[in-house]
């Protein structure tokens, strides 16, 4: 396993991460619990979660887990809050009152007395913004979290975050968690250049684009039985119908292709890709059964040559914008796409 400084903090990383969605609803305690095993078996320390996730059985499967012996300090624990926890209108949002309850449910449900990376997982419109910074201020003060970061951002909200941050003598953020993979790289033209300028690391999720990036759906057939799009096709923003046209069928042969020569699986592949992309702190891999988690952390293993990595991101080159992105791209003699490595 490789290891990464998280942003600008102290803190290194597995640059592989376990990303916990699923536990409690796809994935039930004792599966999940091997998974959280095999991890660490193989290295893994980063570990995030969200109070969210199945409505806080993900927070209290990996409690149970480490309150059954792990080593709690050779564990980086992030967790996130800003999403509806119930139907409570007040149990929802980046406010103070919703934040610092929240903080505590969370502590209570991993059995821990902090964590190390608190989250806002995303940007709350009915919230003034220095009212969240302060909130999360306070938790870092008083020893519940060590660091904080966001996701779900726009690059404008990222850049005012660090900027009202600083201007406030707040707790910085130290990360984004965006999605990014092959066939979504919009972070690309303002998330993750805000991202690289400020110093935070990015965590990216969905490095398999919700499973298209295994290679296990086809053009002409809709997606059935025991998996995301089987269960929901319509299911956000990884939805069957919308991620079935040419441009996805195009890369999926590309890192089909790779694969083969590499003789790894297509998800080795898109994963190395993230792997590899500028600014990642960690990749946080999802799966539902610990073969599926063996199979994403050979990623790790997988070197892509310069040429492997720019042949892949030219086939998922997502086109720019006209206006501004491919105004401001033609008038550079050095696109600043190409000086931050992306694009």
């Amino acid at each position: 396993m490789e290891y990464r400084r998280l942003g600008a903090s102290d803190l290194q990383v597995s640059s592989l991460g376990l990303g916990t969605m699923t536990f409690g609803h796809e994935t039930d305690e004792a599966e999940a619990h091997r998974q959280l095993s095999t991890f660490v078996a193989h290295g893994g320390t980063f570990i995030d979660t969200a109070d969210v996730y199945t409505r806080g059985a993900s927070e209290s499967i990996i409690g149970s887990w480490l309150a059954a012996g792990r080593m709690r300090d050779q564990i980086v624990l992030a967790t996130k809050a800003r999403f509806a926890m119930s139907d409570d209108p007040q149990d929802r949002g980046a406010g103070r009152r919703h934040l610092m309850a929240a903080i505590d449910a969370s502590l209570e449900r991993l059995g821990v007395d902090h964590v190390d990376l608190y989250q806002v997982h995303g940007w709350d419109p009915a919230t003034p913004l220095d009212e969240t910074l302060e909130a999360l201020d306070t938790i870092v003060e008083s020893g519940r979290a060590l660091h904080v970061g966001w996701s779900n951002v726009t690059g404008w909200q990222l850049q005012r975050i660090v900027d009202r941050a600083e201007a406030g003598g707040w707790a910085p953020p130290i990360t984004v968690q965006p999605q990014y993979n092959l066939l979504d790289r919009t972070i690309e033209l303002e998330v993750m250049p805000a991202a690289l300028a400020s110093g935070l690391g990015i965590l990216p999720w969905s490095p398999l684009g919700g499973g298209w990036l295994t290679g296990k759906y086809r053009s002409d057939e809709r997606p059935a039985g025991a998996t995301r799009l089987g269960e929901d096709p319509a299911r956000g923003v990884e939805a069957y119908d919308t991620r079935n046209v040419a441009r996805t069928w195009e890369i999926l042969e590309a890192v089909e292709d790779l694969a083969n020569r590499k003789a790894a699986t297509m998800a080795q592949v898109a994963i190395a890709w993230v792997h590899g992309r500028p600014g990642v702190s960690s990749v946080l891999l999802g799966a539902r059964t610990e073969e599926q988690l063996l199979d994403t952390l050979g990623a790790v293993h997988l070197e892509l040559t310069p040429g492997e990595q720019a042949a892949l991101t030219e086939a998922s080159a997502p086109g720019i914008p006209a206006y501004p992105y491919g105004m401001i791209r033609s008038a550079c003699e050095v696109p600043v796409w190409d000086e931050l490595g992306t694009v």
